[in-house]
């Protein structure tokens, strides 16, 4: 996404600008509309709903599996372009639209990339639809120290 809406907290020069930097990372999906795919707001990173987008190609992988697998994906590059990991995950949000059907998955694919956890505060809620007809959603919360901070 091109350009940035608030100046990035390291080039801030005044006290009274946003306290919030944008983040777009290099090999990151693009945003189909009038959001973005996360946010710096001090030593928290809110990553947006990602869904299982191939960032090469910007269209929903087709296996269910590996969707749901690429949507966390997107969501952990979001949160390394920060200098967090997935266990700093602070809480996600999972959005599906079978609950019967896809929790299964969502359990398996958290267990492959947090391995035997611990794994962070989840809520999984079933929904009636998600944009392009898609079946899950993830966003998450982040504790990410600045660079030069003692937290």
């Amino acid at each position: 996404m091109e350009g940035t809406f608030y100046a990035p907290l390291k080039d801030r020069k005044h006290p009274d600008e946003p306290n919030v930097e944008t983040l777009s990372p290099e090999g990151a999906i693009q945003p189909t509309g009038t959001w973005n795919l996360g946010t710096r707001a001090g030593d928290s990173i809110y990553v947006a709903g990602m869904r299982g987008i191939d960032p090469e190609t910007n269209a929903l992988v087709k296996n269910e599996k590996d969707r749901i697998r690429q949507a966390f994906l997107n969501m952990k590059l979001i949160a390394e372009s920060e200098g967090a990991s997935l266990q700093d995950a602070t809480r996600i949000v999972v959005y599906v639209t079978d609950m019967f059907r896809y929790r299964p998955l969502v359990n398996e694919i958290q267990q492959e990339l947090w391995g035997d956890g611990p794994y962070p505060p989840r809520t999984i809620v079933e929904v009636d639809r998600l944009n392009q007809d898609d079946i899950f959603e993830v966003e998450g919360t982040f504790h990410a120290p600045q660079k030069g901070s003692n937290k």
